[in-house]
């Protein structure tokens, strides 16, 4: 068999895990709109994946998509395909997290949930700029309703709540990283609210009678795998109304507990340092700050949504690693949108590529289905 033969085998297995409606789905979106000769689904996806999935740059993916004689398109107009597709790689993102059921709605009660994170992305080569990506997923939309890219150091380009945009009834969700008085202030400020990964080391938390919260003496009390508990605390801020909210906690399991201390050990022996006694007692809990009401949140409920939040960061993990690859269109929004959402799909469909290797009969195809039974003798 020819490499070309194979390559075209492969393609025909890869079609049977897309959604079932993507030829639709790229009508529907006008992603092929405007295409003067061939306007062919399947040659423009094949193109696209060329530079998603491969991580070539949008010249030398021309080059590869001529060679195997799928379009005719200088580097210029498929940087405005990919633009034009940026629709289509939503939806087909959006249907392979609902077959993955990640895409399950919530009691939202009225707000407009919002997962905030960001990542770095490399372009390619040894003296290729490092980016971070900022962004915001809604839920269970998975649509990115905010997005920014920015250097990866100097002042202002860190994560950080503050450079959300926001409106009142928003509720992010958001890893420890964003742990700051600032962006607390900058939330509530705006009459939204948050559930954030807490990192007590990082920020200067009160107790109602404003003196520094005694985390290390109230731990201690929380023994039991799973237990719960929460307490009520103050977030001051200079020049500012302390903010009101509620720290939830939960005891680790046994198992998680020696997975979170290796890694912190792993990374004090890399750096020198020397781990303090409360970072180690830290490693046993889950800490979570909101503003959210008790009587309709109660702590429970508010580290269930937490982790919520932990479910589309094991999907965005895979994304990350695969966006290290990419050639990033960093100079255009719309073209660094589809860019995100295509890196994505290719990372949704890997795993869905993976879980059926792990589960079902290697055959290397689908059994076709016919219209009658054949007699064995």
């Amino acid at each position: 068999m020819s490499e070309k033969e194979s390559v075209n085998e492969d393609w025909e297995l890869l079609k049977t895990f897309l959604p079932s409606d993507w030829r639709l789905l790229a009508r529907r979106t006008d992603a092929i709109k405007g295409l003067r000769q061939d306007k062919s689904e399947e040659n423009c996806l094949r193109t696209l994946l060329i530079h998603l999935a491969c991580g070539y740059s949008l010249r030398e993916t021309v080059v590869r998509a001529r060679e195997a004689h799928l379009t005719e398109l200088s580097d210029v107009a498929l940087l405005k395909r990919l633009r034009k597709s940026e629709e289509w790689l939503y939806e087909l993102c959006r249907s392979l997290f609902e077959e993955a059921n990640l895409a399950a709605d919530v009691p939202s009660l009225g707000r407009r949930i919002r997962l905030v994170d960001a990542t770095h992305v490399k372009e390619p080569g040894k003296t290729g700029s490092v980016w971070r990506i900022h962004y915001s997923l809604g839920w269970p939309s998975l649509r990115c309703d905010y997005f920014k890219l920015s250097a990866n150091h100097g002042e202002g380009n860190g994560e950080s709540l503050s450079r959300l945009p926001l409106r009142a009834g928003d509720c992010l969700l958001a890893d420890r990283g964003y742990s700051t008085a600032q962006g607390i202030h900058e939330v509530t400020s705006q009459r939204a609210e948050l559930i954030l990964r807490l990192n007590p080391q990082g920020i200067r938390i009160l107790s109602q009678q404003g003196v520094p919260f005694p985390f290390v003496e109230r731990l201690q009390g929380i023994t039991r795998p799973g237990q719960i508990d929460q307490w009520n605390v103050l977030v001051p801020l200079a020049g500012r109304a302390p903010v009101m909210g509620r720290v939830c906690v939960v005891r680790k399991s046994e198992q998680a507990t020696r997975l979170a201390l290796k890694k912190l050990r792993r990374k004090a022996n890399k750096n020198h340092l020397a781990l303090e006694p409360q970072t180690l007692l830290y490693a046993s809990y889950v800490l979570v700050f909101s503003t959210l009401p008790e009587a309709e949140f109660p702590a429970h409920l508010i580290l269930e949504w937490y982790r919520l939040r932990w479910q589309i960061e094991l999907v965005f993990k895979r994304f990350k690693q695969i966006a290290q690859l990419g050639h990033l269109p960093k100079n255009d929004p719309v073209s660094a949108r589809a860019w995100l959402y295509g890196k994505l799909f290719v990372a949704l469909l890997s795993e869905k590529l993976i879980a059926h290797a792990k589960t079902i009969s290697p055959w290397g195809y689908h059994l076709q289905s016919t219209s009658s039974l054949q007699p064995l003798a």
